[in-house]
């Protein structure tokens, strides 16, 4: 016999080997572990991110920051939204870069067919006057261009204290009008 015969015989006995073993496990009693399909794409965010820090310039100067520890965008529900379900922050920055007005909610939710922002939970708001405005819910409608709620709310000015059911504002939070309200407390100077 040849040599190249031989050869030739035991790549062919190597293949069968081969063949035989990747048959029999193939062919093994034991089944591939079978992974849930996703049922309802509706209900799964098609992005989620954590740990979300952006800034936005105007002409070279940064004048925004946002940031969330995570945000989750849900692009494939009836109405799709984009959630922050461990709160969203906002802060903007002067000229010098200072922070001169910021923002803070425990949740939040933008609806993006209505353009409209829906925080929820100890929000907080510092105007460019220095006005702070507390409440437990608050609507940003970008379309109009206005904020607003039907929730108690507190208005920390520089003289007085106003408390409230209600208001609507222009979205700067400088031009607003309360409807319900508790009252008005002037602040003591002389003690702070």
């Amino acid at each position: 016999m040849s040599l190249y015969l031989k050869i030739l015989k035991n790549v062919a006995t190597a293949i069968l080997v081969v063949v035989v073993l990747f048959g029999a496990a193939a062919c093994s009693k034991e089944e591939a572990p079978k992974l849930e399909a996703v049922k309802d794409r509706k209900k799964l965010p098609g992005l989620a991110a954590t740990k979300i820090t952006t800034v936005m310039s105007d002409s070279g100067i940064t004048r925004y920051r946002i940031y969330t520890d995570q945000w989750d965008v849900f692009d494939r529900a009836a109405e799709p939204y984009w959630n922050f379900p461990k709160g969203l922050h906002f802060e903007r920055f002067d000229k010098r870069l200072n922070i001169d007005a910021n923002f803070h909610s425990k949740t939040a939710k933008y609806y993006e067919y209505k353009k409209l922002w829906e925080f929820r939970g100890n929000v907080k708001a510092v105007n460019i006057k220095g006005e702070m405005f507390e409440t437990d819910l608050l609507y940003w409608d970008q379309t109009q261009e206005r904020i607003y709620s039907d929730k108690f709310i507190r208005v920390t000015q520089a003289t007085r204290v106003i408390t409230a059911y209600g208001f609507e504002s222009d979205q700067s939070l400088t031009k607003y009008n309360f409807r319900n309200v508790e009252g008005i407390f002037a602040l003591d100077e002389k003690a702070q």
